[in-house]
């Protein structure tokens, strides 16, 4: 990368700096003015981001882009329609940024608050996703954040239309444009410009496929929040009713199949796989699923394709799924901890103490019990959008939000007051 070229990115990550002071102090009233503006820009150009978005997946099919990717990448009426009415939904969430953490009075009289405050400047790298571009950036300017956009090569057209669209929004509304920047017209040096700009970025946050998230953990000199990559489970328990199991097998597994909350490998206990297996198995076939199964499985279907050592460990994110029987709770538990991204995983029980001991012992960011993994998502958990999925544990874990988009600070307030 030339000195001119790092100049260009330096002043953008400056004027995103300088803009989130102004967001920072901006009213609810005023942050929420902006996305009112935003989804009004995408109904009104919605003709021009699906234009913008033909060329981007006339693209990825010359590039032999996997059915998974291309439907990740894929903005329609439909889809645009349901992002402008998630960012009305961001408008009616409460806005973090002042509120009281906790807060105490001192027996000399000394006052103590901490209260939430915006972390100021939000990197984010993600892949083929264009409405992520729209969901950070909304969920960043609700909670008083400037966000500078790595979206990748895959969705440049189309999020070029939508970083305008949303410094449009934002000048509309008496805010600062450049609070949204975006380094997508410097490739891969502009991304590993982003990664090293601690300076200017407060924090970074990579969403994609598990090779760019570990990229960045490795490269970032800026803090990162780790998003993960979604090797998600759902075990069918001896007890498991067969209408359930049936029902969120297929939900998990074939609603969305390209996102990270989608079922990737369905575990059965061995007492129940002769009751369960045949109707769970013609469900997803019917469906149109590849099914890698074990041993186990295949004597009851001979002629499934045998699962893997790297199956086990694969986010397919398309019809694929790895299928195998286990002997007890005990050996489903063992096989999530070996391969598990701690994303979501799932237990289908009708019994209690397996239910709670699932719930105890699976460490993940969300866990669930008789309910489809379809179900970590920010929309369905109440937040409107969100910013990823984090799988650590620092900071924030599960689905991100508005109140994960900042930090607190401590204010004391004296008259006077000396430390003895």
């Amino acid at each position: 990368m030339s000195d001119l070229d790092l100049q260009v990115l330096d002043r953008r990550f400056a004027a995103a700096k300088e803009a989130s002071r102004a967001l920072g102090r901006a009213t609810t009233s005023t942050k929420d003015g902006a996305l009112e503006q935003v989804s009004r820009l995408l109904r009104e150009r919605v003709g021009e981001i699906v234009a913008a978005n033909g060329g981007d997946l006339d693209a990825g099919r010359e590039q032999g882009l996997s059915t998974g990717l291309l439907d990740r990448l894929t903005l329609d009426e439909r889809r645009i329609g349901a992002i402008a009415d998630a960012v009305l939904e961001v408008i009616g969430l409460d806005d973090p940024v002042g509120e009281s953490v906790s807060g105490r009075s001192l027996p000399n009289g000394v006052r103590i608050d901490q209260v939430r405050v915006p972390l100021g400047v939000v990197g984010a790298i993600y892949e083929a996703r264009p409405n992520v571009t729209i969901d950070i950036a909304v969920l960043a300017l609700k909670s008083g954040n400037a966000v500078v956009l790595r979206g990748g090569s895959a969705a440049e057209r189309t999020n070029a239309v939508l970083v305008q669209l949303l410094r449009d929004a934002l000048d509309a509304a008496g805010l600062p444009g450049d609070a949204v920047q975006t380094v997508d017209d410097f490739g891969r040096a502009g991304a590993t410009r982003l990664m090293q700009a601690r300076d200017f970025v407060d924090v970074l946050i990579p969403r994609g496929s598990a090779g760019l998230i570990r990229a960045v953990v490795e490269q970032a000199k800026v803090p990162v929040i780790e998003t993960g990559a979604g090797v998600v489970h759902m075990y069918l328990d001896e007890s498991a009713r067969e209408d359930w199991s049936v029902e969120l097998v297929h939900n998990a597994k074939v609603q969305r199949p390209s996102v990270c909350n989608a079922l990737e490998t369905l575990l059965v206990h061995r007492a129940a796989a002769e009751r369960l297996l045949p109707p769970v198995l013609a469900r997803l076939e019917a469906a149109g699923v590849t099914i890698h199964a074990d041993e186990a499985v295949r004597a009851l279907r001979p002629d499934l394709a045998p699962v893997t050592e790297e199956d086990w460990a694969t986010e397919h994110m398309s019809l694929e799924i790895s299928v195998g029987v286990v002997d007890s709770l005990d050996d489903a538990l063992a096989h999530i901890r070996r391969y598990s991204t701690k994303h979501t995983e799932s237990i289908v029980t009708n019994d209690l103490a397996n239910a709670e001991r699932f719930l105890d012992e699976v460490d993940a960011a969300a866990v669930m019990v008789n309910a489809s993994t379809r179900f970590t998502d920010g929309a369905e958990f109440g937040f409107g959008a969100e910013v990823g999925i984090s799988t650590q544990k620092l900071h924030a874990r599960g689905p991100m939000g508005l109140p994960q988009l900042t930090s607190t600070k401590w204010l004391v307030r004296g008259a006077g007051h000396v430390r003895g």
